[in-house]
């Protein structure tokens, strides 16, 4: 293995602990910040920019005004419809520093591989004891990819199972320069028509779809649909994904993941607006009938993941 480089540096938002539903056995995650994706029923929308962002809760503010007082740029008011004015914030962190409740947070920190590894290493023996390792999630890892690549080979060194989440949207050298250290990929398939990806994702599907086809040829393959209502909740587009499936070698199921809205509270964080607006649940039956269209084309197929 090539000699890894500990001193990369990338931008993580979060690092969750004792997670099983993200590959084999208990698993830690670093989530990576930046995604090409704009996806409306994204639930990390912290993840979709690559630079730390502010996030304002005002059900913690108590109205001290001591955020206002230190910040350098005059970006804090309550008569900014978000408190944050985020054209004049420059992510500075002094107002965190300052705010007695916690009501003002910075999401992403920029880290060094060898620190990662280091809150890595807090887990190891639970790795080996119970079959886990490690994921890359986000965001997209492959956004930042020198920095995915050598924390990978970082945790391939030390004898971690390595998995990712990702959409697979990045240029075929990255794929081959990331993918020979993942022992498996978890990957979304949104949609497999063009025009239906770009509208609900922002871009086309092209190039993720022939990435897929290339992953498959290097390490494990876990195909995952997000069914989200008005998009790709129908037999016609389920199908279709099916049909795409049986091109990836080694994959023999795929898994239904029903919309939810589990992250809309952090639009308002963020001073944005829900894309999603008030859209309603997929129903239990639907999932039932695309379960069923599913298993009718030869694959296994769970709902949840």
């Amino acid at each position: 293995m090539n000699e890894v480089n500990y001193h990369a540096e990338g931008t993580l938002f979060n690092i969750q602990r004792y997670s099983i539903h993200d590959g084999p056995g208990i698993r830690t995650i670093p989530f990576f910040k930046g995604c090409p994706l704009s996806c409306k029923w994204c639930s990390n929308p912290e993840s979709q920019r690559l630079k730390p962002e502010l996030m304002f809760n005002s059900l913690r503010c108590v109205h001290c005004g001591k955020c206002e007082v230190v910040c350098p740029h005059q970006a804090l008011s309550f008569a900014n419809r978000y408190f944050v004015d985020r054209d004049k914030c420059h992510q500075c962190g002094e107002c965190v520093a300052a705010c007695p409740t916690q009501a003002l947070e910075m999401k992403g920190t920029r880290m060094s591989v060898a620190q990662v590894v280091d809150e890595l290493k807090k887990e190891e023996n639970l790795f080996r004891r119970a079959g886990g390792g490690v994921t890359l999630s986000g965001g997209e890892p492959l956004a930042q990819p020198e920095f995915a690549r050598e924390l990978l080979k970082a945790c391939k060194e030390k004898g971690w199972h390595t998995a990712i989440e990702t959409s697979a949207y990045a240029p075929k050298r990255v794929i081959r320069e990331i993918f020979r250290f993942i022992d498996v990929a978890l990957t979304d398939i949104k949609a497999i028509n063009p025009f239906i990806h770009r509208e609900h994702t922002g871009v086309d599907n092209r190039i993720i779809l022939e990435n897929l086809l290339r992953i498959a040829q290097i390490t494990q393959l876990v195909v995952r649909v997000p069914v989200i209502p008005g998009v790709n909740d129908n037999v016609e587009e389920i199908q279709a994904i099916t049909e795409f499936a049986k091109l990836l070698r080694g994959v023999d199921s795929l898994h239904l993941l029903p919309y939810h809205t589990y992250g809309e509270n952090k639009y308002a964080l963020l001073g944005r607006i829900y894309p999603m607006g008030e859209t309603a649940p997929v129903s239990e039956e639907k999932m039932e009938q695309l379960k069923a269209t599913v298993e009718a084309q030869g694959f296994e197929c769970q709902i949840g993941g």
